[in-house]
């Protein structure tokens, strides 16, 4: 019998504290925003106190509900808002001091960009605006159009670009000048599966390259996906904040992966669990997300013309072959 201890492969680990090398980016300290009306009386406190450190070469996942605080956020670290009270730290100045926007790019929710340009001259003009020689413009926007897959439209105006394909030129955007800090505000809005996929892909290979990342995003499986450390906001207040696998981890459940077991093994585990106090809450087979049923039936078929699936169920490696037990030989849980 082949067992596997996880079927799961764990992302890199981003930097902690105890690393020698570990930088603090972005520093909020008993940051809070009010919002006032004409009169100068309160209508609506944006954010209460808070305080977060974004490491260098993290991603980091800002969560909440429409009106949590995360807009507001951004905008501060950005210098576009002042604080009520409070201070943002970038890169060790103050958010309000622009000298160190150069050293950050931006994908805000919506991109306003010139839709009479083409991609190639959209990322040639910001490139003038960080005033970069015309070899390094023509170098830097070739690569990133090719980084975000649009050979074949760079001469496309773009007008008749589809939404996802407008999110990707703004992507490039955001990173013409190369930056050490990124910040993306909901980045997969448009793109269809297979997009999402790749710019979730992209994400990780920016902080591969030692990027620092701060991701806003309302699709958590995204954010699951990608992120290192969250911050979860709700009515302007941290709630939360942690590493995504800890905070995920369920701790008084335990889970094995097995593959082969006969019935007779399984009833014989859960026997086992049960004569050590534990409690078998259900043995089945393991289920993928829609996310890769989606990719791999659109793959397969790639690979395959005009074949239909035999099994549907059968998505990630192996997952239709081998056992999945809640505390048994399969997907385990006691």
């Amino acid at each position: 019998m082949e067992t596997e201890v996880s079927a799961v492969a764990e992302r890199p680990a981003a930097a902690t504290p105890d690393d020698s090398a570990s930088q603090v980016v972005v520093e909020t300290r008993n940051l809070s925003k009010i919002y006032r009306d004409f009169w100068g009386r309160k209508k609506v406190q944006a954010l209460k106190s808070l305080d977060i450190e974004i490491r260098k070469g993290e991603i980091f996942g800002l969560l909440g509900p429409n009106g949590s605080g995360k807009s507001t956020t951004i905008k501060l670290v950005l210098g576009l808002l002042f604080p009520t009270s409070g201070r943002v730290l970038v890169f060790d100045k103050d958010a309000t001091e622009t000298s160190k926007n150069e050293r950050i790019g931006y994908l805000p929710e919506e991109s306003y960009l010139y839709k009479f340009l083409t991609a190639q001259e959209t990322l040639d003009f910001y490139g003038r605006l960080f005033n970069m020689s015309a070899a390094e413009r023509a170098e830097r926007v070739d690569y990133l159009i090719k980084l975000v897959g649009l050979e074949r439209a760079r001469n496309r105006q773009l007008r008749e670009f589809s939404k996802g394909m407008t999110r990707r030129v703004g992507l490039a955007q955001a990173l013409i000048n190369n930056p050490d800090l990124v910040m993306l505000d909901e980045p997969t809005t448009g793109l269809d599966p297979i997009g999402t996929r790749e710019m979730k892909d992209l994400i990780l290979n920016l902080r591969d390259q030692g990027k620092t990342i701060l991701l806003c995003s309302h699709q958590l499986a995204d954010v699951q996906d990608v992120c290192d450390r969250v911050a979860i906001l709700h009515q302007g207040e941290l709630k939360e904040l942690g590493r995504v696998d800890d905070l995920l981890k369920v701790q008084d459940v335990t889970e094995i992966h097995a593959r082969g077991l006969s019935e007779e093994a399984k009833a014989e585990l859960a026997e086992v669990i049960r004569r050590h106090g534990g409690q078998l809450d259900s043995i089945d087979n393991p289920t993928a997300t829609m996310e890769d049923l989606f990719l791999n039936i659109v793959r397969e078929s790639e690979e395959r013309p005009g074949h239909r699936r035999a099994t549907v169920g059968q998505v990630s490696q192996g997952s239709g072959e081998g056992a999945s037990a809640s505390d048994d030989g399969g997907n385990a849980s006691s």
